[in-house]
């Protein structure tokens, strides 16, 4: 059985983020129902396209996005068309939509109005900056909201401030995310409607999904716990880690620990000018002198190198360094083939079958999967939309409305969190901010390092304390005998566990999947790693970096025609735990139904190479391998990002030949907006060294926010390049709650990330990042029953440590 069989959701979005979010649940077995405009979606006419043919018909964009959907065509500027929607709502759980609030007002289903009339549906709404985006906000791409967010001014780490910042990878990575983020709103959304017929109103803002993912530097930065500047190193970690050429291609190597240090140098023969450097330099000793000395020994050692090679040595030698994969890398890769994440699926229209990305996580009772291509404009069954004298169908109704105890679609439902560092705690803090009662274990013989590293005070270490608000904390030693036995007697009191240790680790702790479904059968175990629980290269590890190289993203990222400079070396963990997040509700909605707990094995390595499936689906289908490409966009030019005054860039992406020609009207330079050289699109892209060179001389004399704010109101859409004196001053952010505060340890108020959503009913977020074992009397007294006598005596046995 398919873990979302039954549900029915209706598509109006006819964008990448909500057809991604729809794609997603329909993965999972969800009946999705694509309404279409008569001239079809936006993203059947976006590339890549099968042997780079537009007129084949056959968009690997809307392939990837759009199987196992049916298409139905309505004309909604008509009042039949409206009719006809109303009639398929009636027997729809869910709707997802991406225009906005004055669309859906126009539609019947007005934000304000919502659940009144429709109180047992969910909708759910995903907009670049929510439903109430200031003027200055209306026009948005990709570009613009990656740079808005923050993201973009800081990508690459490293970066050269004369140089532009860059885009991503790819073309659409916020609305990737953001459509993931609307599917892990929709999975706790469906849980209560599953529960109390209850609907939900949910605005998700691609904006605050990307500045969310930040929130280990961000969080830090809005508490006054980390310097605020214009720096676009500001994210950037320094030391001598980066990324290397090979003698076939690049590797990224990621140092931090005076054991990366010991082993790198063996592997380097020992270099007579390291002999010197302190074992703990990494950590404390950090110079431009040896971080170059470091540098030049590590490209002399990897010259002469294969990358897998290079990888292999490292790894066993404790190193966390791994090879950057282009699209081709991946396609050979024995752990991608091991874990068969590329699946053979049918094209739309007849085209035949390509090899499709998958998902980035293995539900063992009900995996996710492509089983029909998809849909012909049209193509959906006729009585999806009854005519207005049939009655609708007959599905099982929903119970009556009524309201669930708590707040928040996931009040009631218990997480216990075996997580470290920032991956697992932020699919922890995801799940405790849709309404979870989430319950770390830690323990003062294994701290998590954001609670040890570079602090006096384990309870108040800025980075713990920015990832893990809304949370309890339990002090249980998972070494002892005694501290495994009641870890796993509380785990039988909860719903989901978390963990993010090292394959096999929690089963030599006798804590595995088995152990825990023995004392609890319905349990979901989610199981965060690099590679995946199992493959031939399962063994190796990473921090954040990594899963980016390994992932194919980085391979894209840099100037054009140079080599790869990277994501933004703070990317890529967070995304890692909302995917585990997402994974784990699906997993809990199949349990509601059927009773059956599983095991959910995630790879940070799969779910980033997800966020760019449309390159992936291009190398299927074309054997393209991408290479870097700047700023550079397919369907737009320009698109960029152009120097301002001081140290200040505007972000810019022209859509139109229409929105061209407001531009050059505004550049001032005679004849422009008639200039043969850039009159249509093609014209723009044969000549676009050339138009980036008019407008970066043009700008340079601009304020970027003031420029941004002239050509909003013209109609384009640019935005300043969000630097984090910005982000933090964003009055929209925080008009919309994104910041807010909650009450720290001491009752004082604290500033903390907010979720990228706002949500009729949602849950309350007050609390402030636990003290170590703040909830020892809660845990084990209230959930567990243990008596004082008891816990003392668990105390003395070692256990509560």
């Amino acid at each position: 059985m398919s873990a979302l069989k039954g549900l029915r959701i209706v598509e109006l979005a006819e964008q990448v983020a909500g057809e991604y979010c729809g794609k997603l649940l329909a993965d999972f077995g969800a009946e999705v129902i694509k309404v279409e405009r008569p001239a079809g979606s936006p993203t059947r006419r976006l590339g890549p396209f099968l042997h780079d043919r537009p007129e084949s018909g056959c968009s690997g964009l809307f392939a990837y996005l759009n199987s196992n959907k049916q298409s139905l065509v309505l004309d909604l500027t008509t009042r039949a068309g409206r009719l006809r929607l109303d009639r398929l709502l009636a027997g729809a759980d869910a709707v997802i939509d991406d225009h906005g609030g004055a669309w859906l007002t126009a539609l019947g289903l007005s934000p304000a109005t919502f659940r009144e009339e429709h109180p047992g549906l969910i909708l759910c709404s995903v907009t670049p900056f929510g439903l109430d985006p200031p003027p200055e906000r209306a026009h948005a791409t990709d570009l613009i909201v990656t740079h808005a967010s923050g993201l973009g001014y800081h990508t690459p780490s490293a970066a050269d401030a004369e140089r532009p910042p860059l885009k991503g990878p790819g073309r659409f990575l916020a609305s990737y995310e953001a459509g993931l983020e609307s599917a892990l709103c929709l999975a706790a959304a469906l849980h209560r409607q599953g529960r109390t017929g209850q609907g939900t109103f949910i605005d998700v803002s691609a904006q605050e999904v990307l500045a969310g993912r930040l929130d280990y530097v961000l969080g830090q930065m809005i508490a006054g716990d980390m310097d605020v500047s214009e720096s676009r190193r500001q994210f950037d970690l320094g030391g001598p880690g980066g990324i290397f050429p090979c003698r076939n291609g690049f590797i990224y190597v990621f140092l931090t620990t005076p054991g990366h240090w010991h082993a790198l140098r063996g592997l380097m023969g020992d270099p007579e000018e390291l002999r010197d450097f302190p074992a703990d330099w990494l950590e404390r000793g950090l110079s431009p002198e040896r971080i170059a000395a470091c540098r030049k020994h590590m490209v002399g050692w990897l010259a002469g190198l294969d990358k897998d090679e290079a990888a292999a040595s490292a790894q066993a030698s404790g190193i966390t360094l791994v090879p950057i994969n282009d699209m081709g890398d991946l396609g050979q890769s024995p752990q991608v083939r091991h874990r068969n994440y590329f699946t053979r699926a049918e094209l739309p229209g007849g085209a035949g079958s390509a090899l499709f990305p998958t998902v980035g996580y293995r539900l063992a009772a009900t995996p996710a999967r492509i089983v029909a291509a998809a849909p012909e404009l049209g193509s959906a069954a006729p009585d999806h939309c009854p005519p207005d004298h049939c009655p609708p169908d007959h599905r099982p109704p929903r119970p009556p409305a009524r309201k669930a105890a708590g707040k928040g679609p996931l009040a009631g439902v218990r997480v216990l969190e075996l997580t470290k560092v920032w991956a697992g705690p932020y699919a922890g803090k995801l799940l405790a901010f849709l309404g979870a009662e989430v319950i770390r274990v830690e323990s003062l013989g294994s701290l998590d390092v954001t609670r040890s590293y570079g602090v006096s005070d384990v309870n108040k270490a800025p980075g713990f304390m920015a990832v893990n608000p809304q949370k309890l904390s339990v002090q249980i030693d998972m070494k002892s005998e005694a501290g495994r036995a009641l870890l796993k007697r509380l785990a039988g009191t909860c719903d989901i566990v978390l963990e993010n240790m090292r394959p096999g680790a929690l089963e030599r702790l006798g804590l595995g999947y088995e152990a825990l479904r023995a004392v609890r059968p319905d349990i979901i175990l989610t199981s965060m790693s690099m590679y995946g629980a199992d493959g031939p290269l399962a063994y190796q590890t990473g921090y954040a970096p990594c899963f980016v190289a390994l992932s194919g993203m980085s391979s894209l990222v840099g100037y054009e025609g140079e080599a790869p400079s990277g994501m933004n070396v703070r990317y890529a963990d967070s995304s890692f735990g909302a995917a585990a997040a997402f994974a784990s509700l699906v997993a809990l909605r199949h349990r509601e139904a059927t009773g059956e707990g599983q095991f959910v094995d995630v790879s940070a390595v799969e779910t980033l190479t997800s966020l760019i499936g449309d390159t992936v689906m291009d190398f299927s289908l074309n054997g393209r391998v991408a290479a870097c490409d700047g700023n550079r966009h397919a369907d737009m030019a320009p698109h960029g990002l152009y120097r301002c005054t001081g140290e200040d860039w505007i972000a810019l992406a022209v859509q139109s030949d229409a929105e061209w020609r407001a531009l050059a009207s505004r550049i001032g330079v005679p004849g422009l907006a008639e200039d043969r050289r850039f009159a249509a699109l093609a014209d723009r892209k044969a000549n676009e060294a050339a138009l980036d060179g008019l407008i970066a001389q043009w700008t340079r004399k601009q304020d970027a926010a003031a420029l941004a704010a002239a050509l909003q109101a013209a109609g384009i859409a640019a935005a300043k390049s969000a630097n984090s004196v910005d982000l933090i001053g964003d009055g929209h952010l925080w008009v919309r709650g994104f910041y807010r505060h909650v009450e720290d340890q001491d009752g004082q108020p604290r500033a903390v990330l907010g979720p990228s959503w706002r949500m009729s009913d949602p849950a309350a977020i007050t609390l402030a990042a636990p003290r170590l074992g703040e909830h020892n009397g809660y845990v084990l007294g209230e959930i567990m029953g243990l008596s004082a006598e008891e816990q003392a005596c668990l105390h003395e046995a070692g256990a509560l440590r």
